[in-house]
């Protein structure tokens, strides 16, 4: 699929909305708006053209799918309280700022309207439960929906991991240059370990390339910090990966906690990054038990083979097997739960918080030792 960014690239144009912009009705952005503009105005969002009306909104609660048929699974959408909505015209320009103010993009305000709450919570997260926290951020934020065209005017700056922010295109033309006709995307919210290595070069034994692509907006309080998740990817990468098979780069989206909602969602913005193939683990996305362990998998068979744009490689529970001798998972490992080493975040945690070493089965020396440093200046 062609991306769909909407960025304004017309600098005439760009200059005018900058000028109008101070005049215009304004709404300062919370920064999970903000990963969501951003991604409208790369292209990682396509096909949206910005915020659900609410004929797309309701289609993609009912069926994951936009109202014209096309596949995606989780609401994009503008959530404002009723004193902001009242101010709002429909069929005027609204400026959207980033929470210091800097102007980012103009919504044409198309609709507004209420929504229920408990009911996106219900379709979205298969819970009402406001102790998960995609369902408290539902909660927590406006009652009325703007939806409509979203122009871009400039994407956020960032000032942490900038050789590490490729938009779509950008991925795409490293995928090219490096001659990579098929590209796996891993998707992950934690350090890396073992088990996510293992997996990770199962795929690439199938593929050219792969894309480690980590979120790096908003994720709950007590996720590890995004600088050191990112500083295990890197010790991983430079001691067991070959370079010129791999590309780190950094997803601005902020986690919604959705489980299958959202693994088809991570499939569709990964695709939408070039990539071919994308890893599903167990529970992806989850949080908690609100999920199945593998219902993410489970929820792909509501589209037909191919209509993604993206193949879903499924893997298994994966482990350190001590009679093995190696990584394995429950499709390869014919042994009891005795000999397999496996810990959990809150074992990793434990460990981290007693100063004790993480078992070099479960996770690489040079990782470890970057874990072991972020709890001695009080990162994890």
């Amino acid at each position: 699929m062609d991306l769909r960014p909407l960025r304004v690239n017309d600098e005439t144009r760009r200059s005018e909305w900058l000028q109008r912009f101070a005049h215009l009705p304004t709404i300062r952005l919370t920064h999970r708006q903000v990963s969501d503009v951003e991604l409208l105005g790369n292209g990682g969002y396509t096909p949206l053209y910005g915020f659900l009306t609410r004929r797309d909104y309701h289609s993609v609660l009912d069926d994951m799918r936009l109202s014209d048929g096309t596949p995606w699974s989780i609401p994009i959408t503008l959530a404002v309280s009723h004193e902001v909505a009242s101010a709002v015209k429909e069929g005027s320009p609204v400026g959207l700022s980033a929470p210091d103010g800097t102007p980012l993009a103009v919504l044409h305000v198309r609709e507004r309207f209420r929504y229920d709450k408990e009911r996106e919570a219900q379709s979205v997260f298969r819970t009402t439960d406001s102790a998960h926290p995609g369902v408290a951020a539902l909660y927590a934020q406006g009652e009325v929906y703007l939806a409509g065209e979203v122009e871009v005017l400039q994407l956020p700056q960032h000032r942490d991991f900038p050789a590490y922010r490729l938009t779509p295109q950008q991925t795409r033309q490293q995928f090219a240059q490096r001659g990579w006709r098929t590209v796996v995307a891993f998707q992950t919210r934690n350090p890396i370990h073992r088990a996510h290595e293992y997996i990770i070069k199962c795929a690439l034994e199938i593929v050219d390339g792969l894309l480690i692509h980590p979120i790096v907006g908003e994720t709950k309080s007590d996720d590890i910090p995004a600088e050191v998740r990112m500083a295990c990817y890197e010790a991983l990468l430079a001691n067991y990966f070959p370079a010129d098979r791999v590309v780190l780069a950094v997803n601005p989206a902020a986690m919604r906690y959705a489980g299958p909602r959202e693994a088809i969602f991570h499939a569709i913005v990964r695709r939408n990054y070039g990539c071919t193939h994308f890893i599903v683990g167990r529970d992806h996305a989850g949080v908690g038990n609100y999920y199945g362990t593998y219902d993410a998998h489970h929820v792909f068979q509501h589209f037909q083979p191919g209509e993604l744009g993206i193949t879903p490689l499924f893997f298994d529970h994966t482990f350190y097997c001590t009679r093995c001798g190696g990584m394995a998972s429950v499709k390869t490992c014919p042994h009891d739960v005795d000999a397999r080493i496996n810990l959990s975040g809150t074992q990793v945690r434990r460990l981290l918080s007693e100063g004790k070493p993480l078992p070099p089965e479960f996770t690489r020396p040079e990782v470890a030792q970057v874990l072991v440093q972020s709890m001695t200046v009080g990162s994890v």
